[in-house]
C-alpha cells in the first residue's frame, strides 16, 4: 500500500473525521464530536463504541452537564497503541517514537551515512531498535512505521533518486526499503518525500483544524502541497520538486533561469558563510567557528547575523530574497493560506523571513499575497518525523 492514499471510502471518510477530532480536541463528549463533524449522534456514538471495543479509544469521566445526565468523555487510548515516524534526511536520519496523539515519547538523532542507501537503511533499522528500547514500550504495542525521505520519488517505479550530487544523485528502489523495515519489525510501513511528509505534520500538528492549503517550503530544494487538507502528491510522488533540472552547458534560455536553480538544502548560506571566513569579510563568523573554517555551518552564519555581523546579514537576505521568488510563484500557483518555512531555515526567524516576505510583495499578484500568511516551521526538525508519525496514525484512522 502507498503512504500517500489520498481518496476514500464513507466509513474510512468518518473513522478519519471522528478518530482527528478526538485526537485534536479529546477529553470530548460525543455530542461534541457530533456538532464538529456534522454527523448524527446516532452514527458517531456507534462508531465510537465500535473504537472503544477496539482499545482505540476510551471512556474518560463525566464533563460538566448543563441538566440531566452528564455526557461521558472519551479520548483516544494513548497507552495501548504507537507509532515510529523515520527522517532520512540529507545529513541526518531522525527517529521519534510518538502515541497516537502524536506526543512523541522518544527521539533518537544520528548523522546519516554517505556510503550507499543500504547503509543508510541499515542505520535506520538501528535507530528504530534505540528508539523502541528507550521508550521501553512494548514492541507489540507499535502498530506502524512511517518514513519521510529526501528525493525523488517515482511510486509507479517504486524508487528514490537522491538528488545530492556529492551522493552521486544516487537512485535506490524504496519499495525494498519498506519491504526490508517490515520485514525486520513485523509492522506496516509507508514511505514519502520529506518534505510532503513535513507538510503533512505541521497541518495535523502546527495548525488550526480549518486551515486547508498549505506550502512547506522545504529550502529551495523541495515543496510540500496540502491541498484542501490532504496531501498533493502528483501522479508519481514527486510534486513540489521547486528546483530545476538544469545540467550541462549554459545556453541562451538556462542562463536566466538562476533565481530557480537550487542553492542547496541550506539555500547557499553554508557555502557564502564558508566563503566570508576565507576572505575576512565575515570577523564574527571566523570567531564563532574558532578560526577553523570546518566549523563554519548555517547555525554560525545565523549566530553571526543575530549579532549584527554585516556579511551574514547580507547572506541571510540573499538567501530570503532567492526563495522568495518561488514562494511568490507558488503562491500564485496554489493560493495557499499558509506558506511554512522550514528545513532548518525557520531558525534564521525575521533575518530571512523579511526578505522572503518583500519579495513576495513584490512579485505576487495582491489577491493571493493579501490573504496568505508566511510563518516559521512549528515543528523544527522534528517536522519529518512526527509528519512521518502521522501518516501511520492516518491509516490506523481509516482502517479503524
Amino acid at each position: 500500500m502507498h503512504c500517500l492514499k489520498i481518496r476514500f471510502y464513507l466509513k474510512e471518510r468518518k473513522n478519519l473525521d471522528i478518530l482527528e477530532v478526538i485526537r485534536r480536541y479529546g477529553p470530548v463528549t460525543r455530542t461534541e464530536i457530533s456538532r464538529i463533524t456534522k454527523y448524527n449522534i446516532v452514527t458517531v456514538s456507534n462508531y465510537v463504541n465500535n473504537y472503544i471495543k477496539k482499545d482505540l479509544v476510551v471512556e474518560k469521566g463525566l464533563d460538566i452537564s448543563s441538566g440531566g445526565r452528564k455526557p461521558t468523555l472519551v479520548e483516544l487510548n494513548s497507552r495501548n497503541c504507537f507509532v515510529i515516524g523515520i527522517d532520512i534526511g540529507p545529513a541526518n536520519i531522525i527517529a521519534a517514537l510518538t502515541d497516537l496523539s502524536l506526543n512523541m515519547i522518544t527521539k533518537v538523532k544520528k548523522s546519516r551515512p554517505k556510503e550507499s542507501m543500504e547503509d543508510v537503511v541499515s542505520k535506520s533499522i538501528e535507530l528504530i531498535y534505540e528508539v523502541i528500547e528507550k521508550s521501553q514500550i512494548e514492541a507489540k504495542k507499535i502498530k506502524g512505521l512511517g518514513i519521510g525521505i529526501s528525493g525523488i520519488i517515482d511510486s509507479k517505479a517504486g524508487t528514490v533518486r537522491d538528488t545530492d550530487p556529492k551522493r552521486g544523485k544516487t537512485a535506490a528502489n524504496y519499495i525494498s526499503i519498506k519491504n526490508l523495515i517490515e520485514r525486520e519489525f513485523g509492522i506496516p510501513t509507508f514511505v514519502g518525500n520529506d518534505a510532503t511528509v513535513a507538510a503533512f505534520g505541521e497541518k495535523r500538528i502546527g495548525l488550526d483544524a480549518e486551515i486547508e492549503n498549505v506550502l512547506y517550503m522545504f529550502s529551495d530544494v523541495g515543496c510540500g502541497i496540502i491541498i484542501k487538507g490532504e496531501i498533493y502528491a502528483g501522479a508519481g510522488g514527486s510534486a513540489g520538486e521547486v528546483q530545476l533540472n538544469v545540467g550541462g552547458e549554459e545556453d541562451d534560455l538556462t542562463k536566466d533561469l538562476g533565481l530557480f536553480r537550487s542553492g542547496s538544502i541550506n539555500l547557499g548560506i553554508l557555502d557564502s558563510g564558508v566563503a566570508a571566513f576565507k576572505s575576512g569579510k565575515s570577523p564574527k563568523i571566523k570567531e564563532l567557528a574558532q578560526n577553523k573554517v570546518e566549523n563554519v555551518d548555517v547555525e554560525i552564519v545565523i549566530d553571526a547575523a543575530r549579532q549584527n555581523d554585516p556579511e551574514a546579514i547580507q547572506i541571510l537576505e540573499k538567501a530570503g530574497l532567492n526563495l522568495g521568488v518561488r514562494i511568490a510563484y507558488l503562491i500564485n500557483l496554489f493560493n495557499p493560506e499558509i506558506v511554512i518555512l522550514g528545513g532548518g531555515m525557520e531558525r534564521a526567524g525575521d533575518l530571512i523571513l523579511e526578505p522572503i516576505k518583500r519579495m513576495v510583495r513584490r512579485l505576487a499578484f495582491e489577491e493571493p499575497a493579501s490573504m496568505v500568511r508566511i510563518i516559521p516551521s512549528r515543528l523544527g526538525d522534528n517536522a519529518v518525523s512526527l509528519g512521518a508519525a502521522s501518516l501511520v496514525i492516518r491509516e490506523i484512522f481509516i482502517n479503524a
